[in-house]
């Protein structure tokens, strides 16, 4: 039986590096406290600004009552959970539109010419027109035609019109990344003996993708706002359920409750979005 051999353990970091270590860590502390402390100085100069102000108490009993607040609050929250199931069902559906309409438009194949017109007619139409205007147009335009097949649950209408409008913004992010990818990875991928279609699905697109997760996140985002627009079409999602509240009290609270719901949803996207953002950064700096 042959001896092991004992591998060398990693090598400890030189003195020098160790002070280096040291005063990276007292530096990011140092900022770390800092920010904290102009942070909680700035917000609290507002604070004292807005509450000391002559119309704050009326403000105050118009925008934040706390009894209006929990008397809204169980209609919202119910109300709310059909934002989130239709900002999940549009962005199950978003991604594969978007993916094909991109796809389209970069395959440099003559015959997909009539198809490459469509997906840029169709991009260039859908991001021309307001959402809220897309929402309108789908909800009352479609069961107005009379045809049979077509959706006429309020539901589906608000997420086909929702689709369509972020299929284009969406299908230009993932064309401009797979554009973004070097020329050479086209090559390289050929050269191993790969179809056009292997080289797209297996080299270019990961590499696109993973480049504009950070942007494509931001669309999503956005989504997640705009799935109050489905009310104009007379969804009661969580605006709509607000502002009969408010209407029937002539108080605002609701709407601010609502909005509250918005920001605990978003706000978790968007420190996830910089994250990626800030990985990305660092990837591409080797670092």
């Amino acid at each position: 039986m042959t001896d092991s051999v004992a591998l060398p353990g990693p090598t400890p970091p030189s003195a020098r590096q160790q002070q280096r270590n040291a005063f990276r860590r007292r530096r990011t502390l140092r900022r770390a406290v800092v920010g904290t402390i102009s942070s909680l100085v700035v917000l609290g100069l507002l604070v004292w600004v807005v509450t000391s102000a002559p119309g704050w108490p009326r403000v105050r009993e118009t925008f934040f009552s706390a009894n209006h607040a929990r008397e809204s609050f169980p209609a919202i929250r119910d109300a709310f959970w059909l934002n989130v199931r239709l900002f999940l069902m549009v962005e199950l559906l978003v991604l594969p539109l978007a993916l094909l309409i991109a796809v389209v438009r970069v395959v440099p194949a003559p015959a997909m010419a009539p198809f490459k017109f469509l997906a840029a007619a169709y991009t260039d139409v859908f991001r021309g027109i307001p959402t809220i205007l897309i929402v309108m147009l789908v909800g009352f335009g479609f069961p107005a035609l009379g045809l049979s097949g077509l959706p006429t649950s309020l539901f589906w209408l608000g997420t086909i019109a929702l689709t369509l409008s972020y299929g284009a913004y969406v299908a230009e992010v993932i064309r401009a990344g797979i554009l973004s990818v070097h020329p050479t990875q086209w090559a390289a991928g050929r050269a191993l003996g790969l179809g056009y279609g292997q080289t797209l699905t297996r080299v270019i697109l990961p590499q696109a993708i993973r480049n504009v997760t950070p942007p494509l996140m931001n669309d999503f985002v956005s989504l997640q706002k705009d799935t109050a627009l489905v009310s104009t079409i007379g969804l009661v999602e969580a605006l709509r359920a607000a502002s009969v509240y408010q209407a029937s009290t002539f108080n605002v609270t609701s709407l601010c409750v609502a909005a509250v719901f918005f920001i605990v949803v978003t706000i978790p996207l968007a420190r996830f979005t910089d994250w990626l953002t800030i990985r990305s950064m660092r990837r591409q700096g080797g670092r």
